[in-house]
C-alpha cells in the first residue's frame, strides 16, 4: 500500500473543497480502456443496456465540475435533497458519532495519493492507484434515494459507475462467492477511530451477484462534483436498495472471497444489523419501526413517507433474494 496509515452548519461551514479535492487529474475519461498496469484484462460493461453516456471531463482544479454527465435510467424522479444536507448530516463514524462531525473533522483526511489493494479470488490482484483504476470508466450521475437504518432518508445525486465495471477487471474466479470492502485506517487522519465505537477498520460485504448488479455503484462524487472527504472520498459504494450503513466509504481494500465477510456492524450487534440490510418496511429494527421514514429538509413535524419494498426497486433486485427469508436473513 501507499497509503499511510451546536449549529446548523452552513454550506461555507462545509470541509473546504481544495481539501478534498486536490487531485491531479481525477479521471480521463474517454470510453472504455484497459486498467492501468492490468494487461488482457477485459473492462467491458456486461449490464444492461444503458442510454447513450455524455463524454467525461476530467477535475483538476478545486472549482471544477463534471459537465453533460449521462442521465442514469436508474434514477428516481425525485428532487434531489440540498448539497448542504447532503455534505452536513452524515453517518462516519471514523470522524465521530454526531451527524455534524464529519463535515467538521473530515478535513484531516488526505485523499491524494490513494491506492486501493485487491486480492482473493481473482486471476489480478494487486495494488493500484486510483487515479489508474478509474482511467478507464465513464461517469453518469445516480439520483438515488439514501436510506439509513435509522428511519430517515434523503434524494442524493451521485456521480459514479457500475461497481461491475471495475470488479471484472480483476478477473473473480469460480470462487468469488462474496466481495469484501475495507475502509481506510489511521486514526492519525480518522480521529473517531482512536474510540472503540467498532472494531476498526470498518468492513463491509456483498455476495458477487450483488456486486455485480448494475444498480449498485462505485461513487466519486455527488452534485456534479469530486466527492467531498465527509461523504465517502474519494470511492465509496452506493447501494441503494440497501440500508446506508452498507455503502462503505473512503476504500482501500476489495477482496474476493468465498466466505461470507463478518461486517463491522454486524459483528458489533448481530441481532440489529444484519449482513443483507436490504430496505424492508416489514422487518422493524429491534428499537424502531422500519415501516416509515422521515425525510431529511422537511422537518421534524413533518409527515413520515412510507418506506419502500428494497427502497423501492423490488422489481429490479427482488430475484436477487428468490428462496431467501427475508426475516432470518435481514
Amino acid at each position: 500500500m501507499i497509503i499511510r496509515s451546536g449549529k446548523r452548519l452552513n454550506e461555507s461551514d462545509v470541509t473546504p473543497e481544495t481539501v478534498y479535492k486536490k487531485r491531479r487529474t481525477l479521471l480521463k475519461l474517454a470510453g472504455l480502456s484497459a486498467l492501468s498496469g492490468i494487461t488482457g484484462v477485459a473492462c467491458g460493461d456486461q449490464s444492461p443496456a444503458q442510454p447513450p453516456r455524455a463524454k467525461s471531463q476530467p477535475v483538476s482544479d478545486a472549482h471544477q465540475k463534471w459537465d453533460n454527465l449521462a442521465q442514469s435510467r436508474f434514477s428516481i424522479d425525485a428532487e434531489p435533497n440540498s448539497f448542504e444536507d447532503a455534505t452536513t448530516y452524515n453517518n462516519f463514524y471514523e470522524f465521530g458519532t454526531g451527524k455534524e462531525d464529519p463535515s467538521r473533522y473530515a478535513g484531516s483526511l488526505i485523499t491524494d495519493p490513494w491506492s486501493v489493494t485487491v486480492s482473493g479470488a481473482c486471476d489480478n490482484p494487486g495494488t493500484f492507484a486510483l487515479d489508474d483504476l478509474l482511467s478507464g470508466v465513464t461517469l453518469e450521475e445516480r439520483i438515488y434515494r439514501l436510506r439509513c437504518v435509522e428511519a430517515w432518508s434523503m434524494v442524493i445525486p451521485w456521480v459514479g459507475f457500475p461497481i461491475a465495471q471495475l470488479l471484472k477487471r480483476f478477473q473473480p474466479t469460480s470462487a468469488a462467492k462474496f466481495v469484501r470492502f475495507t475502509t481506510l485506517f489511521d486514526p492519525k487522519q480518522m480521529p473517531g477511530q482512536k474510540r472503540a465505537v467498532l472494531d476498526w477498520p470498518y468492513v463491509e460485504g456483498l455476495t458477487i451477484e450483488e456486486a455485480m448488479h448494475p444498480l449498485a455503484i462505485f461513487a466519486v462524487g455527488l452534485y456534479g462534483k469530486p466527492m467531498p472527504n465527509q461523504n465517502g472520498a474519494p470511492l465509496r459504494l452506493v447501494v441503494p436498495w440497501k440500508y446506508g450503513f452498507k455503502s462503505i466509504k473512503s476504500i482501500v481494500g476489495i477482496e474476493f472471497t468465498d466466505q461470507r465477510p463478518l461486517t463491522s456492524w454486524e459483528k458489533a450487534a448481530p441481532s440489529e444489523y444484519g449482513f443483507y440490510a436490504n430496505v424492508n418496511p416489514n422487518v422493524d429494527h429491534p428499537r424502531w419501526s422500519q415501516a416509515s421514514e422521515r425525510v431529511i429538509g422537511t422537518g421534524i413535524f413533518a409527515e413520515r413517507r412510507p418506506t419502500d419494498m428494497f427502497n423501492g426497486y423490488a422489481d429490479e433486485v427482488g430475484s436477487l433474494y428468490s428462496g431467501l427469508d427475508l426475516r432470518t436473513n435481514f
